[in-house]
């Protein structure tokens, strides 16, 4: 058997250390990139939608780093709730409700959101996220 899906990290293995990593590295600051490496390959590219405030492809450690930082100046709140994920391969489709709160307006919303993520060596390589309805999250930004 190839890779002994036994052993393998279960999609929500995958997301959980993801998460934790990318919380750790909020709280710890930008100024260490390096600690994203534990669970985001360093070739990384995420892909936002051109409608937010944080738009196009950000690639590598740094440019994820920074994607958080953009992330942390436009909400004061971004959590997740009812997270389900399934993994084939080296891709994981995870889908949950998406809370986030202005940090200008104040304004709270919660919607759908997907979520499309291939990992390489169980280290997130590329990520393509779906917001349900970006013209209410560009709403609420005022």
């Amino acid at each position: 058997m190839d890779d002994d899906i036994r052993t393998r990290p279960t999609a929500m293995q995958l997301l959980e250390r993801m998460f934790e990593v990318e919380m750790k590295f909020i709280r710890s600051g930008p100024n260490n990139v390096e600690a994203l490496a534990e669970a985001f390959h360093s070739d990384v590219v995420v892909h936002e939608p051109a409608s937010l405030p944080y738009p196009g492809d950000w690639k590598g450690l740094e440019g994820v780093g920074a994607l958080f930082g953009k992330m942390r100046e436009v909400w004061s709140d971004m959590r997740v709730d009812d997270l389900t994920a399934t993994r084939d391969g080296d891709i994981v489709f995870m889908a949950c409700t998406l809370h986030m709160t202005s940090r200008s307006t104040g304004v709270a919303i919660a919607q759908p959101f997907a979520e499309v993520l291939r990992f390489q060596d169980e280290r997130l390589i590329e990520g393509t996220p779906f917001y349900y309805d970006t013209s209410e999250i560009v709403s609420a930004l005022g």
